[in-house]
């Protein structure tokens, strides 16, 4: 199989810090691969509160994930802090992606990168939706 070569940007327009628990570490003593979404997923929820919305109501919309892709690229451990990254990317008529990169924050070593594609959804209809003009300049607003 082909390796995932992703890169990402050389700026974020969002960081928040989450720490390592017991419960997502797995028997090898590292990070496990379903907890790194559930991390990515926190600090997803996060994005979306630092711009006044919850993934359930952004001006009436709500938001899905469509696909995601991670690349590992070092080991995490219980306690440690990482700090993650994103930035919207790739706008299309429905959504985006949220480009993400998770560093250790004491040492800056690279965990994981990748990116969750965004859909919004009209609530009522269960189908996608146009991005509102409004979060389409709030969104490109953080990605600089």
């Amino acid at each position: 199989m082909a390796r995932i070569i992703f890169e990402v940007p050389e700026r974020f327009g969002f960081s928040t810090e989450l720490q390592i628990y017991i419960s997502h570490v797995n028997h090898g003593g590292h990070l496990d691969n379903a907890q790194l979404l559930s991390l990515v997923s926190e600090a997803r929820v996060r994005f979306f509160h630092s711009l006044g919305y919850t993934e359930a109501d952004v001006e009436g919309l709500s938001t899905v994930v469509g696909d995601m892709l991670a690349q590992y690229k070092s080991e995490a451990f219980h306690g440690e802090t990482l700090r993650v990254q994103m930035t919207p990317q790739d706008f299309n008529r429905y959504g985006c992606d949220l480009v993400f990169r998770l560093t250790e924050l004491s040492t800056g070593r690279e965990v994981a990168r990748g990116k969750s594609g965004i859909v919004f959804i009209d609530r009522v209809a269960h189908k996608p939706a146009p991005i509102p003009e409004s979060v389409r300049a709030r969104l490109l607003a953080v990605a600089g």
